[in-house]
This record gives structure tokens, sequence and C-alpha cells, in this order.
């Protein structure tokens, strides 16, 4: 069975969405996260060498997953329309990397991302999903984001799972970081009051 990348119903622009239509994503996030892992499951699963993966919520899953996902990632080169884009947008000049992640990339990051959250859930269930609105400023401004870790939140999609695709991808980090993140959320969640 192919791998059916994932299909937001919404823009993503969250910073351009009303308050009304975020609320319907974060629904949307949480409706689809089962099912966007057992799509995750069956990807790796059909993976030679990688067939007895179980999407079991512990952190050893973390290692394997990571190291499959390293040979996953793929890249495509920007259009000069997409690299011009970027480049309006700045407000200091920067190099601009001229490789993005492909969509399938980007959704396996989705899923992992998803399923990162499971796996930090189960083992701390002190954390909550929470969903930051009062402040557009704020890099996880309307996304799903866990609390419990005290004063900060965790946007588990981006930090479990675009910005280790983005690492992997530049060669800058290895399967193992995906374990690495865990290890660094886990030692800060707060105790249950």
């Amino acid at each position: 069975m192919p791998y059916a990348t994932v299909q937001p119903p919404f823009t993503l622009k969250v910073r351009e969405m009303p308050k009304k239509e975020l609320h319907r994503y974060y629904q949307w996030f949480m409706d689809v996260l089962p099912q966007r892992v057992k799509e995750l499951t069956a990807a790796v699963r059909e993976t030679p060498g990688f067939e007895t993966w179980q999407a079991d919520c512990t952190p050893a899953s973390l290692d394997t997953l990571g190291q499959w996902f390293a040979g996953q990632v793929e890249t495509r080169s920007r259009t000069q329309e997409e690299l011009q884009a970027i480049k309006d947008r700045l407000v200091f000049p920067m190099d601009i990397p001229s490789e993005e992640l492909t969509n399938r990339t980007f959704s396996l990051a989705m899923d992992i991302g998803m399923y990162f959250s499971q796996v930090l859930m189960k083992n701390y269930p002190s954390l909550k999903w929470e969903q930051p609105l009062d402040d557009k400023k704020f890099a996880d401004y309307g996304q799903p984001c866990l609390s419990g870790f005290g004063p900060v939140s965790l946007n588990p999609v981006r930090n479990g799972g675009h910005v280790f695709a983005h690492g992997l991808a530049s060669k800058t980090k290895t399967g193992k970081r995906l374990r690495e993140v865990y290890d660094y959320w886990a030692q800060r969640v707060q105790p249950a009051i």
C-alpha cells in the first residue's frame, strides 16, 4: 500500500487564519492523529529491514524510527519564484538554501511529530495538548503544542518532525537525533500537581 501524504484542509498560514479556523485546524489535527500514526507505521513496516517496527510508544521505538527516517528524507530544488518569495519576506538579507524538503518528506515529518507526541504523552501522562492563540509573534502560534514543561511548550511536529527532517537533509544530524530530542524534553517534564 503506497504511503498517503497528509492533506490538511487548511492553508496552514496560521498567522493569517481567523481563530475560528485555527480551532477547526486543531480539531482536525486531533482527529487525524491516530490515522496518521497508522499511516506512518505502515510506511515504516513496508521498508526492508524495518518490517517488525512497532509503534508501541516506547522511547526505544524512536531509535529505530529515526534511523528509518534518515533513509527517507528527500529534497527538491526550489523554483526561482519560491526563492524570490522567501527573499521578499526577509527583514535582513541571508543565504537561502536552494533545496527544500519534498511534500512526502514534509508529510512524514508531520506524522513522526504526531507519533513523537504520543510517545511523550504515554510516558508522561501529565502532559496536555494546548493551542497558543495569545500572541501571533509566538513561533508556535495556532499550532497544537504539548504543555507540562514548565513555562515552555513543545510543538512536536516542528521539533520532533520538521526540524529533524531539515537536520537530516542538511547532513548536520543523524537518525539518533529523534531520540535525543525526546530525552531533552523528557528531562523537562514537570511533575503533576
